[in-house]
């Protein structure tokens, strides 16, 4: 049996909404830094992040955009004191006879992971090479929208069903330009123990690009040396938590690592670009069905996956 399940939340298809909240999901830290460290963290911080400003007002389009984008969020997450890993999950894809794994394949793809924190834009950009859409609240952040927009993120407005199109278009475009793009399917964050579901509309752009859908699966851990592994919650940023309460909390934690655990690529192997209605709506269900079953399985306790071999 796995620890991962999915809670019921009251939500909308366009609004989803977890019952995930600091004052249930968020352990006390066992571990912290002290307050030195946590000192030298949050300076460091704001060092990067104004360093950071020029580069992004000239990055632009240039072709080095996303080789900077990924060294500054390596940098940023390490004056955070988070450490990140990537580790291979394996695919088997059953109950679908049109999808397939394509393990080795090269070339842009639409990257899309559970959603656990602020963070998580970040580690996926440390890790690869893409264009991550971020909520428009991230825009209205300051300094963050200049970093986030010069480091080529794309913004999608849940409050705005209308625009849902448009964003899935500005996905497409990248994406036949040959950038990847990262997406958070669950369209709100949960605590990392547990995950809601994947809604399916992103992925009509992995059908117009016609490129394959990477699932990808994020849990931070808390590793101390000589100690076993344990899900670390801390750095979650769900319900009425802040952006401040959330920045304390990872500053303070210690051994915090970032795991990416990332699957093969996914293809259907007759994408409907230009069938019915009918058929693109299958279509998408079909690939965030696999695309959540896979992340599913990176998410599964340590101490569970060994007795499950």
């Amino acid at each position: 049996m796995s620890a991962v399940t999915h809670l019921p939340a009251a939500s909308s298809a366009w609004l989803p909404a977890s019952p995930c909240a600091p004052d249930l999901c968020v352990r006390a830290q066992a571990r912290t830094a002290g307050p030195l460290r946590r000192a030298a963290r949050l300076l460091g911080v704001v060092v990067v992040l104004l360093a950071g400003l020029p580069i992004a007002l000239a990055l632009g389009r240039t072709a080095w955009r996303e080789a900077v984008t990924t060294r500054w969020s390596r940098l940023l997450l390490r004056a955070l004191g988070v450490r990140f890993v990537t580790r291979r999950g394996f695919s088997c894809i059953g109950g679908s006879a049109r999808a397939r794994a394509v393990p080795e394949e090269d070339g842009p793809a639409l990257l899309v992971g559970n959603h656990v924190s602020w963070l998580d834009p970040l580690v996926i950009t440390a890790t690869f090479a893409c264009r991550p859409l971020a909520k428009a609240e991230v825009g209205r952040w300051p300094v963050v929208r200049t970093l986030a927009a010069g480091g080529g993120a794309l913004f999608i407005d849940r409050d705005r069903p209308s625009a849902l199109p448009e964003v899935v278009a500005d996905m497409t475009a990248a994406l036949r330009r040959g950038e990847s793009v990262a997406a958070f399917p669950e369209g709100t964050t949960w605590c990392g123990r547990e995950m809601g579901r994947f809604r399916p509309a992103v992925f009509q752009a992995a059908i117009d690009a016609g490129v394959p859908v990477r699932p990808v699966a994020l849990r931070f851990l808390e590793l101390p040396e000589g100690a076993g592994t344990g899900v670390s919650t801390r750095p979650s940023y769900v319900g009425d938590d802040t952006l401040l309460a959330s920045v304390l909390r990872i500053v303070a934690a210690r051994d915090l690592v970032a795991e990416v655990t990332v699957f093969p690529a996914v293809r259907l192997d007759r994408p409907p670009v230009y069938g019915s209605r009918a058929h693109r709506r299958q279509a998408r269900a079909e690939l965030a069905r696999i695309a959540e079953a896979q992340v599913r399985t990176g998410l599964v306790e340590p101490g569970e996956r060994a007795a499950a071999a």
